[in-house]
């Protein structure tokens, strides 16, 4: 996929390694879940049915059985990433809330008919949000959802992600979102800090690398 990607909600590696930002301890408290947010539970049947879609969806995708086994290999740590991107997400949610900031369907189609025509049409966008970041066609609405909401927050914030003083803006954000959905991991899928896990499990789509200098926020137009 081509991507002259020109926004400027994207977060550095340097800057994520840097910054100490949403964590919670893990606990059998709550038998069942995946994880707790804000009295909210992710099951575990419910986490491994996000992960079933993307095998699934993989599985199609690549008929080879050789090719496939090698698109697993390359996204073994599917479950626990899988988990810490729809946690990540809630605390992005709640801190949007917080921020007086709203989502449209329109948004989200407009974001979405820009990338189409960018990837090279409606197929070749599911297959490269697939591959790249694990998320199953028909989750990706979802996705570009949060990535639109990430970005207005960004711009309600006044944070220009292009720089550490505004990257330190957003998740400062973030983190005061965390703290008040207090997240509680289940052990077995690790532990929610970022200051050492630097969120290299998972690749979420609005948490990417800076791909064009000078890019202006929402702007994604070729």
């Amino acid at each position: 996929m081509h991507r002259r990607r020109r926004t400027a909600l994207i977060l550095s590696t340097a800057a994520l390694a840097a910054a100490p930002l949403l964590t919670a301890c893990g606990s059998e408290a709550h038998p069942g879940a995946a994880a707790v947010i804000g009295g909210d539970r992710i099951t575990v049947a419910q986490l491994e049915g996000r992960v079933n879609e993307v095998r699934d969806a993989q599985r199609a995708a690549i008929p080879d059985d050789a090719q496939y086994a090698q698109a697993i290999s390359k996204s073994g740590g599917l479950t626990r990433a899988t988990l810490h991107t729809m946690v990540l997400d809630e605390v992005l949610h709640r801190a949007a809330a917080d921020a007086g900031v709203s989502v449209t369907r329109r948004d989200v189609q407009t974001m979405r008919a820009g990338l189409e025509q960018q990837a090279g049409g409606r197929k070749a966008l599911e297959e490269a949000w697939l591959q790249q970041y694990s998320v199953a066609p028909a989750r990706l609405d979802d996705s570009l959802r949060t990535e639109v909401e990430a970005q207005k927050l960004a711009k309600k914030l006044d944070a220009d992600m292009n720089s550490p003083q505004g990257q330190a803006l957003f998740w400062k954000a973030l983190t005061a979102a965390s703290k008040k959905l207090d997240i509680d991991l289940n052990p077995r899928y690790g532990t929610w800090d970022v200051d050492k896990n630097k969120r290299a499990d998972a690749k979420t789509p609005w948490v990417r690398q800076v791909t064009e200098s000078g890019a202006a926020a929402g702007d994604r137009q070729a």
